[in-house]
């Protein structure tokens, strides 16, 4: 059987002593690097602060994520929801739009809301 071929990140947490009047310059730069601190892991919106350059592909990452969920590879979805697995590769990198119709499709694979993949 498939797997999915990307390895979910690593989580760490990094502790640090310190100069107190230091603190927003070593957040600061830590943020530069893609690490969040805990209170804007709590936000919700953490992975957005993180990784800037995925906002311009919000559903493919929604597809992505959705499909991993389930367990699914590209290949398996495709077969589920009649869309070609090549499709599923550039609507998840951002080279093709969802669209309605395909979004439709998708969320009754996925077991999602059809609204965030668009």
């Amino acid at each position: 059987m498939l797997e999915p071929t990307k390895k979910r990140p690593t989580e760490i947490e990094l502790r640090f002593k310190g100069p107190e009047s230091k603190r927003h310059d070593a957040v600061e730069a830590l943020r530069q690097m893609g690490f969040v601190t805990v209170e804007d892991a709590t936000t919700g919106d953490s992975w957005k602060t993180a990784f800037p350059g995925l906002l311009d592909n919000e559903p493919g990452i929604y597809l992505a994520g959705a499909r991993h969920r389930e367990g699914l590879t590209q290949r398996q979805l495709g077969e589920q929801s009649g869309i070609p697995q090549r499709h599923i590769s550039e609507m998840e990198n951002g080279k093709r739009t969802i669209g309605k119709e395909n979004a439709k499709k998708l969320a009754a694979a996925l077991k999602a809301d059809y609204r965030v993949f668009l």
